[in-house]
């Protein structure tokens, strides 16, 4: 089914269905494979299309592992399977978006597309980087994360001033030098050895950033709990660091030699142990071939 650009809807969430629409249905529908997601969750066996899905769900608002285990699914293929998934992702969560919007147009006075149009993005936001699978509920952060987003832009449209002559307005208008940003120390320690330089980035976009882990671990070729445990290293390297002024004051030259050789330990004993995954996984191919 296509839907063509002279019917297409002019809400974002309409848009958002009539996308879903044309991807579920025709010869080869979008479907997920219950079986694929795990036991214990209580979802009915073999794959179910995505549509007949949602309902399942509508229809068992306390079946928590089962939402759980769909939506840690759904997350994951947003996140790393491409846009297709991103728009079934927004559209298994329509009838909470909806009821949200609902919700929150009652008195608005602007366009409703606009409103709309920032629940959207709250839960794309959280889609994309802010909900950490690891935790439980993650539908309840999305949909969370959708409503602060419309509720925040009807506070910042009712406490809007308009001002005639902004060149008369009283008061400092220069932005503050972003003295002491938390991405500097965190390059200082990469230069002190505190983490190594292949994971600077990946550390600012997850605890800075608040990215999502799981591209950035595809994008490394480690697991998601790889990088988790590397990640909670650096934490806790840091905050020992900033406790002994580390960041914050002169390094002596013996701190600096030490803490740039347990950097080298470090990458030595990450290297030996991926060479030693990787002859593993090549002796286990040689076997079964």
């Amino acid at each position: 089914m296509s839907v063509s650009e002279q019917d297409w809807p002019d809400s974002p969430l309409d848009a958002v269905d009539a996308a879903f629409t044309a991807l579920t249905t025709g010869p080869q529908p979008m479907t997920l494979d219950m079986d694929a997601l795990g036991p214990d969750t209580g979802l009915p066996a073999g794959v179910m299309t995505l549509p007949a899905l949602r309902d399942w769900l509508l229809d068992r608002p306390r079946a928590y592992a089962a939402r759980d285990a769909v939506w840690r699914d759904l997350v994951r293929r947003a996140r790393l399977d491409g846009p297709s998934w991103v728009v079934v992702a927004v559209a298994m969560a329509m009838p909470a978006l909806r009821r949200h919007a609902g919700r929150l147009h009652s008195g608005w006075s602007g366009d409703g597309a606009d409103l709309d149009a920032e629940i959207l993005t709250g839960f794309l936001t959280a889609l994309r980087d802010r909900v950490d699978l690891a935790k439980p509920a993650p539908y309840a952060a999305l949909c969370m994360a959708a409503w602060r987003a419309g509720h925040e832009l009807r506070q910042r449209a009712g406490s809007a001033v308009p001002v005639e002559d902004v060149e008369h307005v009283t008061g400092p208008r220069t932005p503050h030098v972003p003295y002491g940003h938390p991405d500097l120390l965190v390059r200082r320690a990469a230069r002190l050895g505190l983490l190594e330089h292949t994971d600077l980035e990946p550390y600012i976009d997850l605890r800075l950033g608040r990215r999502a882990i799981e591209p950035i671990a595809a994008r490394l070729g480690i697991t998601v709990d790889a990088l988790r445990k590397r990640m909670n290293g650096i934490d806790e390297r840091l905050a020992d660091a900033l406790a002994k002024g580390l960041l914050t004051s002169v390094v002596s030259p013996k701190a600096r030699e030490y803490l740039q050789s347990r950097s080298v330990h470090r990458t030595k004993t990450r290297t030996g142990l991926a060479a030693a995954s990787q002859r593993r996984t090549e002796a286990a191919r040689a076997a079964v071939a």
